[in-house]
């Protein structure tokens, strides 16, 4: 099923063109950089037990699938994205790991989900793209039962995550054209701030809004460094642009900015994110 109402018309042509043909080649990559992640939320999956369960955000789909594992059988885990390679990737990852999961095209801000059909809502790092985050957690809401529990992880801010912006501070003297990030927009770290995420948490009917900062250990090999920061993030979306020569520059470049991370046959770095848990409000009798 495939069904997009269009609200955030810019993240839909950014995750349907380079950027989601990005992920859904680095796959494997990503899944491997973001496994801890994945353990985190498919443990809290495990001791709540829900019986539907959606993943927002969920990308190629290894969380969805990962949640669908401990759910068993008996439940139904639903992946949402607005990415269409996305889709077709994790729907047919989850195939042929034999695993029910499902994955519906769409825009999880807009979408008509059936009312109080989840009891658990998750997202890894898949909720800091709406335009209007309001809207999208008031429609979540409208999807989740009374009393069913949300539980998010995302970035907290760029000075604390500096590996993320490595590339593109390394490339921006010889790619004076990359646009610069907008801190107020739709991206990695538009939930940074976390007395924003709660206004919008309690403005969409959420409760009981816990966040705490959680660091985490990611790594991945050496030999898929040039590889990240060619095909993913900022850099990664303008790099096909530029001549042979400027791209060798580039690349050389932006290689000696990740020395401090690597280490031996690794590449090492911490991920500084908020793991954000709340409870659906009751709605008003």
């Amino acid at each position: 099923m495939n069904v997009v109402r269009q609200a955030n018309g810019e993240q839909a042509t950014m995750w349907n063109g380079v950027a989601g043909h990005a992920w859904v080649e680095t796959q494997a990559l990503l899944d491997r950089v973001l496994e801890p992640f994945e353990k985190l939320l498919t443990e809290a999956v495990a001791a709540r037990a829900p019986a539907r369960l959606l993943d927002v955000g969920c990308g190629t789909g290894a969380t969805t699938i990962a949640a669908a594992r401990r759910i068993g059988s008996a439940g139904r885990c639903l992946g949402v994205d607005i990415s269409q390679p996305m889709i077709e990737a994790a729907r047919a990852k989850a195939h042929s790991a034999g695993v029910p999961a499902e994955f519906v095209r769409a825009d999880a801000q807009t979408h008509a989900f059936d009312r109080a059909s989840f009891d658990m809502i998750i997202s890894r790092f898949g909720v800091m793209f709406f335009d209007d985050t309001v809207e999208a957690f008031a429609n979540l809401r409208r999807a989740a039962t009374d009393d069913a529990e949300l539980r998010l992880f995302v970035y907290r801010t760029p000075a604390e995550n500096p590996f993320m912006l490595t590339a593109e501070r390394a490339a921006a003297p010889l790619l004076p054209s990359m646009p610069a990030r907008d801190p107020d927009a739709p991206g990695q770290f538009a939930f940074a701030d976390p007395r924003h995420v709660e206004r919008i948490l309690a403005d969409g009917g959420w409760t009981d809004v816990d966040i705490q900062p959680v660091d985490v250990a990611c790594r991945f090999p050496e030999g898929e460094l040039v590889r990240w920061f060619t095909q993913l993030g900022p850099l990664g979306r303008v790099l096909n642009e530029t001549d042979e020569h400027t791209r060798a520059q580039i690349v050389a470049a932006v290689r000696a900015a990740f020395d401090p991370y690597v280490h031996g046959d690794e590449v090492r770095f911490d991920a500084a994110c908020w793991q954000i848990v709340a409870r659906a409000a009751r709605a008003p009798r």
